[in-house]
């Protein structure tokens, strides 16, 4: 997406300057600055000659004449040079103001406010209100816009509504935002926590902690996001869930949303050290550390999605946890390592190519089967957060890669973009047989982008 369309760059009115001010004082004031000047020295004399005239020998000689004269004199000619400033100030108007540049909205705008305010027509058309016989009123979507079937609202499609709703400030009242939070708290499992559709009714941690970051966002009561959010760290741990400590997707979306939910979490730090524990080394790009959809042996191959997704946690955790060196390291051996992709053309580059990948669980009811969660991964959406976090731009202007990084930068945008029509994105098996619009993939597209618009914002001098 061309600097153009986003609308960069100054924008200026086509009027006409403004005429600049007249720093002329009115003849009236001019007239009587000259008198003043010349009438408050003669009346001062006049005033000096009168007195020592008249005033009698026996006052106590000439001195004393002389010093009644000379204080009465220049008494006057102050009195009169004050007054004469009073009638020139009075004379002069009111206050002369300076004028300010302002810079007037371009006449062709960049197409974002179309493309939000596209995506809040489809979901605001699109919402589903349902009369829960046990959960009570339901608001929000299920996981995809546009299902074959009618679905209730999701916990993962309304908490991603939701992100979608405070992002674009909710222009009217046709969505509320409260309603969203209500059916979120609703649709929460009766031993608490909350799960995919897929998942079934056992509370799953990367699906809670989502849901938790939604609602701290929205407001939420801190008390009443505490019990969820202990029972989420409660439940993830290397013992209770071993297929989800293992994978980096869903490690590293739990430290975000805890990051949300519950900054002061004992469970962030060894969450983060998870992380910089399950780096690995990747011989073909100078030896930069890197990561793959595992954190333990068998890696798989350097991924730069679970890469992108490693960098923003790490960068959300530092902001809040501080950063010790050993995380630093890793953090910015992330970025260097997504700064290096060797092809030209990265807006179609396999650097943003789109994945999906398998969550395998044993299911706690019958250990001979597996809950099959399968994930779907916007690639470019992630790069962009990785490359526009504040570290990773340290990492480029440090390095002397800031061409580098910008390439990368406007490749991944690009890709973002174009994977949305009229405000909605659609995830593609690649041979046109199946074509969905999952909620999470359109607040990630609208997140991206609107980081980006953010980022090349320059105020005018």
């Amino acid at each position: 997406m061309s600097q153009q369309q986003l609308g960069r760059g100054p924008l200026r009115s086509d009027g006409a300057n403004p005429a600049p001010p007249d720093d002329r004082d009115p003849p009236s004031a001019r007239f009587v600055g000259r008198l003043g000047s010349l009438g408050c020295a003669a009346a001062g004399y006049g005033v000096f000659q009168a007195l020592f005239g008249i005033l009698p020998d026996s006052l106590g000689g000439t001195p004393a004449k002389w010093l009644v004269s000379l204080v009465s004199g220049v008494g006057t000619a102050l009195a009169a040079w004050l007054a004469a400033a009073l009638l020139r100030t009075r004379s002069a108007g009111p206050t002369r103001v300076v004028a300010v540049s302002v810079r007037a909205a371009a006449a062709d705008p960049g197409p974002l406010p179309g493309v939000f305010a596209a995506t809040y027509e489809a979901l605001a058309d699109q919402v589903t209100v349902v009369d829960d016989p046990v959960r009570g009123r339901l608001t929000g979507w299920s996981h995809a816009l546009g299902e074959s079937t009618p679905s209730p609202p999701t916990p993962i499609g309304t908490a991603y509504g939701l992100h979608i709703m405070l992002d674009l400030g909710v222009p009217d009242g046709r969505l509320s935002t409260g309603d969203l939070v209500d059916t979120l708290w609703r649709l929460r499992l009766p031993d608490g926590g909350w799960s995919a559709r897929s998942q079934g009714a056992e509370a799953r941690p990367e699906v809670t902690a989502m849901v938790l970051g939604a609602l701290a966002r929205a407001g939420s009561s801190g008390d009443r996001l505490a019990a969820e959010v202990d029972r989420c760290t409660a439940a993830f741990t290397r013992e209770l869930d071993p297929a989800g400590r293992d994978s980096t997707h869903v490690v590293t979306t739990v430290l975000r949303g805890l990051l949300r939910a519950a900054p002061r979490s004992p469970l962030l730090p060894a969450l983060r050290e998870v992380l910089i524990d399950g780096a690995m080394d990747d011989e073909l790009r100078e030896h930069l550390r890197c990561w793959g959809y595992r954190l333990h042996p068998p890696y798989g191959p350097p991924s730069p999605l679970h890469t992108a997704q490693t960098v923003v946690a790490l960068d959300r955790a530092a902001r809040i946890l501080g950063e010790p060196a050993g995380a630093r390291a890793a953090r910015q051996d992330g970025v260097r390592w997504l700064l290096s992709c060797p092809e030209a053309r990265h807006h179609t580059c396999l650097d943003v190519e789109n994945l999906r990948e398998e969550v395998r669980r044993t299911r706690s009811d019958d250990p001979n089967h597996h809950e099959v969660l399968n994930v779907r991964h916007f690639t470019a959406t992630w790069t962009v957060r990785a490359l526009l976090s504040p570290g990773a731009r340290e990492v480029a202007r440090a390095d002397g890669l800031e061409a580098e990084w910008r390439e990368r930068l406007d490749g991944a945008v690009a890709a973002v973009w174009a994977g949305q029509t009229d405000g909605i994105w659609t995830w593609g098996r690649g041979d046109g047989s199946e074509l969905r619009r999952p909620m999470w993939m359109t607040y990630q597209g609208l997140s991206a982008l609107r980081a980006h618009a953010v980022w090349m914002y320059q105020p005018g001098e």
